[in-house]
């Protein structure tokens, strides 16, 4: 896991991982906590019971060997899109069940309007540029792959 934000840095990008294990939302959040920041906003992501009509059993997240590195370069790009924000993303892989937290992104900044700008951008390009994938199991027996290039 990268370390948390020290206010003595100026690197905008407080934390990304991509875990084999639970997410901690209160160290997500604790990231990107500032005294300068009237406004903090999260984005968790988490595993539901149905995608386009069939029921969800579980599923698992796989991740390219630089998914990571990627995640660093997309936390930065978007900091560079908000200045004054603070970011911070975890995402899981690995097998998990329905309710676990899949994904975290957070962000930090003056005002709430420029935290949820950014913490929209962070997810959405995420989502987006990082080569990390999903399979569903679904309830009727069958398996699908969702976000494969």
């Amino acid at each position: 896991m990268t370390p948390p934000h020290d206010d003595r840095s100026d690197d905008p990008v407080a934390l990304v991982d991509v875990l084999d294990a639970r997410i901690s939302v209160d160290d997500t959040l604790e990231a990107v906590a500032s005294p300068s920041a009237g406004g903090v906003c999260l984005f968790v992501g988490v595993v539901r019971d149905h995608d386009e009509g069939r029921e969800v059993r579980a599923l698992a997240y796989s991740a390219h060997p630089t998914a990571l590195q990627r995640l660093q370069e997309v936390a930065t790009a978007v900091a560079a899109r908000h200045p004054g924000s603070r970011l911070a993303a975890v995402h899981r892989v690995g097998p998990l069940e329905v309710g676990d937290v899949a994904v975290v992104a957070a962000a930090s900044a003056a005002h709430r309007d420029l935290a949820f700008e950014a913490c929209r951008d962070l997810i959405d390009t995420l989502k987006a540029e990082v080569p990390i994938w999903k399979r569903q199991h679904f309830g009727d027996g069958g398996a699908g792959w969702v976000g494969m290039p």
